[in-house]
This record gives structure tokens, sequence and C-alpha cells, in this order.
């Protein structure tokens, strides 16, 4: 089973705090560049693995989903989603995603925020979100860059003169991480970027889009703390294709 840390109240209690948990998918600074590779969503059928709160179960709802489950290993997470929402074609289900069961070609689009950085059976839900996708359908999904996963101690390294740099210690040897990050003790999975996309083409998906995310100048300028987010890619995104 995969950790479930966002259970567990210390780290529940911090995330609550983060922007993209008070001020939804705008709290998001990925989230406009997520938009541009999202599919039109009206009348379609779409799956959230790891939905957290919800936001983007009901963004769907907005643009005309008709059937939208959302997923999520974490009880606490759902009741946040279930009391923010009660629309019926809305589900939530807990569900461990390191063994997560969908009906064969039921959904249009599969999409995953943050999430896939946790899973150690990764393989294993790739085939899942293969099989559960229409012919034609889309898997989008952002990540840890494998540049912010691979330090064993991640955390900047600040010269006499100021200058920060990045450490990427080990980014080859794939495997577990444990980092302090909210609470402590927080396991992630490091793959390459090679790695992920291996998988993905080896399950049959045609990839269209990458994007080794950082922020705009106009973010940095509306939110200065990004700053540091262009010295180098905490987050990746990716559009992929089941063919027709």
């Amino acid at each position: 089973m995969a950790q479930n840390i966002y259970d567990n109240q210390v780290f529940f209690s911090g995330y609550a705090k983060l922007s993209r948990s008070v001020d939804g998918l705008d709290g998001a600074p990925e989230w406009p560049a997520i938009c541009k590779i999202l599919p039109p969503l009206s009348g379609r059928k779409v799956v959230d693995l790891g939905c957290g709160y919800g936001w983007f179960c009901r963004y769907a709802h907005q643009q005309g989903a008709t059937e939208i489950l959302g997923l999520d290993v974490s009880e606490r997470m759902l009741n946040r989603a279930k009391e923010m929402a009660t629309d019926e074609s809305i589900i939530y289900r807990r569900e461990d995603l390191e063994n997560a069961k969908l009906p064969q070609q039921m959904y249009h689009l599969a999409y995953s925020s943050l999430t896939l950085h946790y899973i150690k059976a990764l393989p294993e839900l790739l085939t899942t979100i293969y099989n559960t996708l229409l012919p034609g359908g889309d898997f989008i999904f952002s990540a840890e860059h494998p540049i912010y996963t691979a330090p064993q101690q991640p955390g900047w390294l600040v010269a006499d003169d100021g200058q920060k740099s990045w450490p990427v210690n080990s980014y080859q040897a794939e495997g577990e991480r444990i980092t302090n990050w909210l609470a402590e003790g927080v396991i992630k999975q490091h793959r390459t970027l090679g790695t992920y996309i291996n998988l993905l083409i080896e399950h049959g998906f045609v990839i269209t889009h990458l994007d080794e995310w950082g922020p705009t100048a106009q973010q940095i300028t509306d939110c200065p703390a990004l700053e540091e987010e262009k010295e180098r890619p905490m987050i990746f995104l990716i559009s992929a294709q089941k063919p027709v």
C-alpha cells in the first residue's frame, strides 16, 4: 500500500496552509500551463488519480464533464473534497493507486496532479490507466521533477557570494527517497525523466507534450517567492494519448 502521509495530522495541517490548498487550481502556479494541454471536457468522462481536495474534479464538472471519478488514498483529503462539493456527477472513492481497479475503456481523460512520484508500482498503474482510457483518450499528469527528487538531502547550497545552487546527487540511482516536508519521513520514488517517458512508450502511449515547468516572468513579479523555481524545474507536465 502507498504511504498515506496525507492522513498524518501534522502533514495534513501543513498541507492545508499551502496556496494550492487555500486557493485551489488558481493557487497552483503550474495550472495555466496545464490548461493549455487539457482536451475539451464537455460531455467527457474523467478520472482524477490522487484527487486531494477535488479541485480538478469540480473544474471538470464546470467544464461540462458528465461523469467524474476522484480517487485518493487519504480519508482526510476525500472528506474535505466531499465537504466542498456534493454534485452527483462527481464520485469520490478511497483507492490505493498502487493496486487501483478501474473499468476497461471507460474514460476520455485520466488526470493526475503531483501524485505519481509517490507510486512505487508505477508500471502496474500505467497499465490500469491505459486500459481504462477509451481509444484516443488522454492521460495528463504532473509530478515532481527528477532533478528535485534526486538529492538524498534536498536543499539549496549557498556560496560565500550568496549564489545558490541545487545539489543533484545520485540522479541515476532510482528508488525510494525519504524527505522531511511538512512532516518527517515522507516517502517518494525517484525516477529519471527518461524512465517516465520510456514507461509511457512501453505501455502504448503516444507522448504529445512535455513541459519541464518553470514560472513566467509575470508570475515571479506577482509572487517573488517563485524566483528560486527558475533555477531548476520542480515539476514536469506530460500529455500522452492512447492511440485510436
